[in-house]
């Protein structure tokens, strides 16, 4: 074999190598830095809450006749076919007729049902709006309600002020179909919808599974832009969500490697799946174990709050400004750990 004629065709075959583990680098040190400058430029309060203060509004699909519409405030879930469109949660009222506009071309049919994940304005402020230009299924129309509204029970109860005070939001937007067991089922756009009562955030709080579609819309139990809102009176609490979190787990199943597979929309934030899950969940777990570690050692709050538990993940998911900044996601999650357990409710229970 003569190598001096071989030897133009090796230092090609060298040459393309070596352009070929060049490019290979440049694209790893430019993914690199794409991924660092999207944790760099993570919002505390989550890019949909921003993209509602220009008045944008995003619609991005999922999966099946499942897709996200974001920038009304929180993340609404959209259903759309021949039947027509289901909606889990409405966003902020001052985004509704943007709401509308953007959800009209995905269906002949009209809007059929709104699905609250819990009573937050930014879940329920635009039922009012948005109810009055559906129509329900025909076995629903006796009810005389334009569209039928699904919550947890103690979502009416929040919205509507039973006990004689001047109610919150307007009576056209309060849930008109409730439900008090573990789940309700809907059938619609030939896919089952499955709405599963969950406290966490709230006592009343909801995430809805959309089965054909393989899309989990979770509500306030995931927010992978900030720490949970909490809300004490309303019955929620870190282990709560952290039970949340569980479940889903265990609903939710990963395509390939935790990657693809079932897709969750959480109530803020971008399109999730199991690893996203994986990660929060195990960041509460962590702060969990963290505070109830200090309590038992007799730390008062503000001494948890000088010792700063959440200090590794605040750049991620913390906030020194806002509505939910740090130190109060701090302080719920240190008195809903501290709290003595219920006689009257462990009595019920039993």
């Amino acid at each position: 074999m003569d190598f001096r004629s071989s030897k133009p065709r090796l230092m090609c075959i060298v040459s393309a190598l070596l352009i070929l583990v060049a490019a290979g680098s440049t694209q790893f040190v430019y993914s690199q830095e794409a991924q660092n400058r999207g944790r760099q430029n993570a919002a505390p309060n989550g890019g949909a809450d921003q993209k509602s203060q220009s008045g944008d509004l995003e619609l991005l699909p999922v999966q099946g006749n499942v897709s996200m519409l974001a920038g009304a405030g929180g993340n609404i879930t959209v259903q759309a076919g021949r039947d027509g469109i289901v909606l889990v949660d409405t966003g902020l009222a001052g985004m509704s007729d943007k709401v509308l506009a953007a959800i009209r071309p995905l269906s002949k049919g009209q809007l059929t049902y709104i699905i609250n994940t819990d009573h937050r304005s930014d879940h329920v402020g635009g039922n009012d709006v948005l109810a009055r230009t559906g129509r329900p299924l025909a076995i629903d129309r006796a009810s005389q309600a334009s569209v039928m509204i699904i919550a947890f029970n103690t979502v009416l109860d929040r919205m509507s002020a039973p006990t004689g005070q001047v109610a919150p939001t307007p009576e056209k937007g309060w849930p008109n179909d409730t439900y008090d067991t573990p789940q309700k089922n809907v059938y619609f756009n030939g896919e089952a919808i499955q709405v599963f009562h969950q406290p966490g955030t709230t006592d009343g709080n909801s995430f809805v599974f959309f089965r054909h579609s393989d899309v989990i819309s979770t509500g306030d139990i995931l927010d992978p832009s900030e720490y949970p809102i909490i809300d004490l009176k309303a019955g929620g609490s870190l282990q709560a969500v952290i039970d949340g979190l569980f479940r889903l787990k265990q609903m939710a199943v990963p395509a390939d490697h935790q990657e693809g597979g079932t897709m969750l929309i959480p109530g803020h934030g971008r399109i999730c799946d199991v690893a996203d899950l994986d990660v929060y969940h195990q960041m509460l777990v962590i702060l969990r174990d963290r505070l109830q570690d200090m309590i038992k050692r007799g730390m008062t709050l503000e001494q948890v709050k000088a010792a700063k538990p959440t200090r590794d993940y605040d750049p991620i998911y913390g906030s020194t400004t806002g509505n939910w900044t740090t130190d109060m996601f701090v302080e719920a999650a240190y008195k809903s750990l501290s709290a003595k357990p219920d006689p009257a409710a462990s009595h019920k229970a039993n």
